[in-house]
Order: structure tokens, then C-alpha cells, then sequence
């Protein structure tokens, strides 16, 4: 599990935000949209894949969003953001020219470097395929290094699905397989749980690692069919969310039984936070 703290400007701690600019705001659905973001001053920061920053809308509060963009290299700061709250609502909101705040990257990496040389299965629930975008991305860019690629990917509806497009482009070089909870006559793709595309998903369990993210029971069910397949526990990474303040471990507000997600995760293999993942009261 690879850690990265953030490399701030000299002089600048942890806990300051710097200015970025929205160079770009692309709505991907009714609650969603991704946002480019370049630096007012210096270079942006290189982010591992799964990754988050904190991100300060000004005047009104910060979040913890998962970097979306192209990983390990200093490119435009990448963030797909769903407003479910005045601090994320206000984000989703920032039109191109306007500034927020950034701190980061903070937490672990998925082990993309780890996984070469064998097989790929990322499997994603609803905005849950935004910190797992910069596998997809590091897979394409680097499919010599990868026997075998494949995305599963669910939503609730059709209409709230991810990277339509890009999908559509991505399909070219690894196999995808998208389903939704429910839809109209007008879909045509499958319709249950993202769960089901594991049990007829091309893997060899012997040599795959599992990149999975989405909500909680969603999660569960997908180790539990992965596990079904013969894919060993330990061949399972996962990346969990909780409420964070701070983003550096200081706080507590992400504790999940004796890990803080911020320093600790927010990408585990599976064995180290199986434990935690069952007690669901917690």
C-alpha cells in the first residue's frame, strides 16, 4: 500500500489550501460533474491513482474529493464531484475562471505496478468509477504491461452512469460490461446488480487483482462473488469513504474500527479492513 503526502509550496503547510483555477466544468449527470483545475501558481501536484484532495470551496466549507484525472504525472488536477451538500453543491457550481482551494494528494494508492504483468478487473458502483478512472487510464496507457483488462461497472439508472462516452472509446482496448438497477424499455444493456457481471466476467483467478469501488453493500457483494470465482482475498483492493476534516490523520472524523482512512487508506487490501467492512453499525 503506497502513501503520499502532499509537497506543498515552500513555506506552505499542509493544512493551507492553494488557489487553483477551473480551466474546464463538464456536467456528466443531473448531480454530477468533473471539473479541470490548474494551478494559479507552480506546477500541479503528481497524484497516484486513488488519491484524494481536499478541496475548499471558499467562504464555504471543504470536502474530501478522489482525483479522477490521469495518475502520476503532473497534469491538470482532475476531480468528478456529486453535489449532495452545500460545500459540493457550491463546487459542482464553480464555472471556468472561478478558485478553489486545494490540498493534497493525501492517502494510498490503488497498486497499479503491483498488478502487472497479470490480469486487471476494476469493478465500480455508481460514482465509485471516479477514483477508479485513473486505473482505467493507467491501463490504457500501458496495455503491453497487462495480460487482460476488464471494467464492470453499475448505476442506478442509465442516466446515472459515468464517462458515457469514454466507455464507448474505452470498450476498443478492454472489455466493459455496464448494467443499471432499473430502466426504461429504451435501454439495452443489463439490468441487476453489478454484483452479477462478476460470475460471467472473463478473469483467471490465479493471477487478477481486483480493483473495487462503490457504495458499501455494493462492495460486499462483489468480494463475496469474487471470492465465489477463486480470486483470493488478498488479490482484492478496495477503496472506503468516510466523513473527513482534516485529511492528515489529526482529526478522527474517519476512524473505522483501529484505521483512519485518511492516513491509513483510503485504498486497503481486502484482509486488512474485512473485519471492519462486516461490523456495519460501524
Amino acid at each position: 500500500m503506497a502513501t503520499a503526502i502532499a509537497a506543498s509550496a515552500p513555506g506552505v503547510g499542509v493544512m493551507t489550501p492553494l488557489p487553483f483555477r477551473v480551466a474546464a466544468r463538464e456536467q456528466d449527470t443531473v448531480d454530477t460533474w468533473t471539473l479541470t483545475l490548474e494551478p494559479l501558481a507552480g506546477a500541479a501536484p503528481v497524484i497516484g491513482p486513488g488519491q484524494f484532495m481536499m478541496v475548499y470551496a471558499f467562504g464555504i466549507g471543504e470536502v474530501p474529493i478522489s482525483v479522477s484525472g490521469s495518475p502520476g504525472v503532473p497534469t491538470p488536477v482532475v476531480l468528478t464531484v456529486r453535489a449532495v451538500g452545500a460545500v459540493s453543491g457550491a463546487i459542482c457550481a464553480s464555472d471556468p475562471g472561478s478558485v478553489l482551494g486545494l490540498r493534497g494528494p493525501f492517502g494510498s494508492s490503488w497498486p497499479v505496478e503491483e498488478a502487472a504483468g497479470g490480469d486487471v478487473v476494476v469493478v465500480a458502483g455508481g460514482i465509485g468509477l471516479a477514483p477508479l478512472r485513473p486505473v482505467v487510464l493507467h491501463a490504457l496507457s500501458r496495455a503491453e504491461e497487462y495480460e487482460h483488462v476488464s471494467l464492470l461497472y453499475g448505476a442506478r439508472t442509465p442516466e446515472d452512469l459515468l464517462y458515457v462516452a469514454q466507455l464507448d472509446d474505452w470498450r476498443r482496448t478492454i472489455d466493459v460490461e455496464v448494467t443499471v438497477d432499473a430502466a426504461g424499455e429504451e435501454w439495452g444493456g443489463a439490468v441487476g446488480f453489478v454484483a452479477k457481471l462478476v460470475s460471467r466476467a472473463e478473469l483467471r483467478p490465479e493471477q487478477v487483482t481486483a480493483f473495487v469501488c462503490g457504495p458499501e453493500i455494493m462492495m460486499r457483494t462483489t468480494i463475496d462473488a469474487l471470492i465465489a470465482r477463486g480470486v483470493a482475498p488478498e488479490r482484492i483492493q478496495v477503496s472506503m469513504e468516510r466523513h473527513m476534516d482534516c485529511g492528515i490523520g489529526l482529526c478522527g472524523h474517519c476512524q473505522l474500527g483501529p484505521t483512519l482512512i485518511c492516513r491509513d487508506g483510503p485504498v486497503y487490501a481486502y484482509p486488512e479492513i474485512a473485519p471492519w467492512m462486516e461490523a456495519r453499525e460501524l
